[in-house]
């Protein structure tokens, strides 16, 4: 299993680290940001298929902000798989 650190930008999260297996994520936690939301998060991608929750998730904005913690694990999938 492979984990990831990922330096969000624009959003109060100050760190996202997960895990990837086979497609699979796993261990998706956020460091800073709204804690009981960004561990729903966590807990619902347990186990997903990791271009689909970025699907999912990208595009998704926070109040006037042009992004959003979400948004932000989306491209932090993203580049993941492109590696």
């Amino acid at each position: 299993m492979k984990e990831y650190v990922f330096t969000p930008k624009g959003v109060c999260a100050m760190q996202i680290t997960f895990a990837m297996e086979d497609g699979k994520l796993h261990d998706v936690k956020f460091m800073g940001g709204c804690d009981g939301n960004l561990k729903a998060i966590g807990k619902l991608l347990e186990g997903a298929d990791a271009k689909a929750a970025a699907d999912t998730l990208r595009g998704n904005l926070c109040g006037r902000k042009n992004t959003s913690c979400a948004d932000q694990l989306a491209k932090a999938i993203d580049e993941a798989l492109a590696e």
